[in-house]
């Protein structure tokens, strides 16, 4: 089972990604803060990390991931609330490969993940 952990400040954020990835197949974890997403990173890598723009901290966790052996591995996508371009190409820099745009539902989610959670 592919492991995804979602990064965000907020409850109901995560709550919902939980709910629809879970039923996708997915071992979701969860983390309300940058901090608290690395230390669950440093003790297992999850396959897919999403990683709230919002979240104090954001940056920083994508660049801490990368540096972490086999940090490279982790799919990070960095979820901004408007395609603001300054915004993602400092994402981008950070080390995430991929965005989404929030609020996220279960339309956008399966279109973004279904090819991703049954892969080894």
């Amino acid at each position: 089972m592919r492991r995804l952990m979602i990064a965000d400040g907020s409850d109901v954020v995560r709550k919902v990604g939980k709910r629809i990835l879970s039923g996708m197949g997915f071992l979701v974890y969860e983390a309300p803060s940058g901090l608290e997403a690395l230390v669950r990173c440093e003790a297992e890598l999850p396959n897919i990390l999403v990683v709230d723009a919002g979240l104090e901290g954001a940056l920083d966790l994508i660049a801490n991931i990368r540096r972490l052996p086999n940090g490279a591995s982790v799919r990070i996508y960095y979820c901004v609330v408007e395609a603001d371009l300054k915004k993602m190409m400092a994402g981008k820099r950070a080390g995430a490969d991929d965005f989404l745009l929030k609020p996220f539902d279960r339309k956008i989610l399966t279109s973004v993940f279904a090819s991703q959670s049954m892969a080894a």
